[in-house]
């Protein structure tokens, strides 16, 4: 049997998924795999939900160290975490989801062993998501730049709304009058730009999406641009700053700074189940297509 080594990243806000964790590294304990586990998530374990973790467990204490999968448990806040940590490491992360709702956290506690299981026998496919790059004309943001989700500028608290002037590749497209504006990757249009109105978009479609976020103009419609664009906002406002935010991580910003979005030189690689699709997960998450008028058979009612 090989030995691989899986890192451990973790939600340390959910005391009911003891019982997953526990039976986790129960699963990689048989096949006598090599762990390293998060500090945080590590100390959250032991102290908190008093978990045995086998003694020879590494700990992660930055954002470099090896390791052949990444293990994400929780939901997909979890993941993007995980996924910021993994940077460009380009090791494969699973998302085991332990909330309600995860489009990137995929995997059911249930399933756990199962895709341990396929894991170890290459049974897994390998999907690669693009990625964001955020940069500033005269500073750097203060955050991590690099975004799996999308890269949004809001505006602050409750003020009124802010001008956003967007140009493509140097050509001026429009200036978006609106509460803010989400430029996504694929992976994001089922995450806060689903919530805008934005149009849902297969990973590895190679797309940025653009989508205002309660625009003042009715004629305005999220829009679709190849991911090799690079894409310059200039913002204003009355009380002359704004938000970034980079996958939820915000920052403020003043409107005399300019910001260049582009696809990162890197992408992050996530592991899905041979039966897992695109497709099935919009009609299982989102209940894609069904009819609501339809009643529960009298094995459902039972």
């Amino acid at each position: 049997m090989r030995k691989l080594r899986f890192a451990l990243f973790g939600n340390v806000f959910q005391p009911r998924k003891s019982v997953a964790v526990q039976k986790l590294l129960c699963l990689l304990e048989e096949r006598q795999a090599a762990l390293l586990i998060d500090e945080a998530f590590y100390h959250y374990l032991t102290d908190e939900l008093r978990i045995n973790v086998p003694a020879n467990t590494e700990i992660i204490r930055g954002d470099h160290f090896l390791a052949d999968v990444v293990i994400s448990m929780g939901g997909d806040g979890t993941f993007l975490e995980a996924a910021r940590r993994v940077g460009n490491q380009q090791i494969p992360i699973l998302g085991i989801n332990m909330g309600r709702l995860g489009f990137l956290a995929d995997v059911s506690a249930d399933e756990m062993e199962t895709a341990i299981a396929q894991i170890y026998d290459d049974a897994c496919q390998v999907e690669e998501r693009s990625v964001l790059q955020l940069s500033y004309e005269h500073g750097k943001p203060e955050g991590y730049p690099f975004a799996l989700n999308e890269v949004a500028v809001l505006k602050r608290d409750m003020s009124s709304m802010i001008s956003v002037r967007v140009d493509i590749n140097g050509e001026y497209l429009t200036t978006y009058q609106a509460d803010g504006l989400l430029v996504s990757t694929p992976t994001g249009s089922t995450g806060y730009a689903l919530s805008a109105g934005g149009p849902i978009i297969q990973p590895g479609s190679h797309t940025i999406s653009l989508t205002p976020v309660a625009p003042h103009s009715l004629t305005v419609r999220p829009l679709t641009l190849t991911d090799d664009a690079v894409i310059t906002l200039s913002v204003t406002s009355r009380n002359h700053r704004f938000l970034v935010s980079v996958d939820g991580r915000s920052e403020k910003c003043a409107e005399d700074e300019r910001l260049t979005i582009r696809r990162a030189p890197y992408t992050v690689r996530v592991i899905k189940r041979p039966d897992q699709s695109f497709f099935r997960t919009l009609r299982t998450k989102l209940m894609w297509g069904a009819d609501s008028r339809e009643k529960p058979s009298m094995k459902e009612e039972e």
